[in-house]
């Protein structure tokens, strides 16, 4: 459940700062006339993101095991891809994001009232189908037959929510970047589990090889029913009994992107620690900036 809270918060809160900033530069601007198309866009792009999570929510129980299973597996590995890259670029590109919605929204006041719809509907539409579509993918891993994982991602959705709309206020102050290094971090960590159990997906479903070549078996020691079997698989997607392969992808996953993700912005290029600190810091504050005075990095 912590997981896919994670993920909720993590994933909510980008879309959140988005509108935050979205809306912060018409209102400072003196153009609340704009705000109407503006919430209009942000709204299908929610029910848009909604509507991709019940097609593959429901879309998929009318399909074979194995289909199922190649679906599941397939879709999990494109959204461990699509996450991995929103991370690095959240961490790249988050100082020139506040003037890119600017310059955005700018040339769709001159457009009109469409414009401004397919601006906003464009800003958070992307983030929602990310979101949609690795959230499904981490409470499949995670699924215990409760409901415990897609309650984990509705509270942190709400939290976003909530946190957005106090930065907005200046009710509170965050370090941005020390959060979004921290929680991109573990969102690593977590879909490393997805991306495992994906792959172990698509070897039910007789797509890869090795489903019965264990790399180990701990369901002695770790009961998957026990309250710290299912811990470890609520948080890490934590399997007792992996194969070769799933094992062997986790591994080649996880270690080199984090190495990657706490590298020197450049990979390397004569910065320091001090200086991606810096780096870091100055990015989350440019582009959280219009977000509100409560916002810091």
């Amino acid at each position: 459940m912590f997981a896919n809270y994670l993920i909720g918060l993590r994933e909510g809160l980008e879309a959140s700062l988005v509108v935050c900033i979205l809306v912060a530069y018409l209102v400072k601007t003196g153009r609340r006339d704009a705000l109407r198309p503006v919430w209009t866009g942000i709204a299908v792009a929610v029910l848009l993101a909604l509507g991709f999570g019940c097609a593959l929510t429901f879309g998929s129980r009318e399909l074979t095991f194995e289909a199922q299973e190649g679906l599941g597996g397939s879709l999990s590995v494109l959204a461990v891809g699509l996450v991995t890259w929103m991370v690095f670029w959240m961490r790249r590109t988050a100082r020139h994001l506040r003037s890119e919605l600017h310059g955005k929204l700018d040339q769709a006041l001159v457009m009109g009232t469409g414009a401004l719809v397919l601006t906003a509907f464009l800003a958070v539409g992307r983030e929602g189908l990310e979101t949609a579509l690795f959230v499904w993918a981490s409470v499949r891993a995670s699924g215990d037959g409760t409901h415990g994982p897609l309650i984990g991602v509705v509270l942190g959705l709400a939290t976003a929510v909530l946190l957005g709309w106090l930065f907005y206020r200046g009710a509170i102050r965050v370090n941005l970047a020390k959060f979004f290094t921290w929680t991109g971090a573990m969102l690593v960590v977590v879909a490393a589990g997805v991306l495992a159990y994906g792959f172990h997906d698509l070897q039910e479903a007789d797509v890869l090889p090795g489903l019965t070549r264990l790399a180990f078996d701990i369901s002695g020691a770790i009961p998957p029913d026990s309250w710290y079997g299912t811990l470890l698989k609520g948080v890490f997607n934590f399997q007792p009994d992996p194969t070769v392969l799933q094992v062997t992808v986790w591994a080649l996953y996880l270690v080199p992107v984090l190495l990657f993700f706490f590298a020197p912005v450049g990979f390397g290029r004569g910065s320091g620690t001090g200086r991606v600190r810096r780096t870091h810091e100055r990015a989350a504050e440019e582009g959280a900036a219009e977000a509100g005075p409560g916002v810091s990095a």
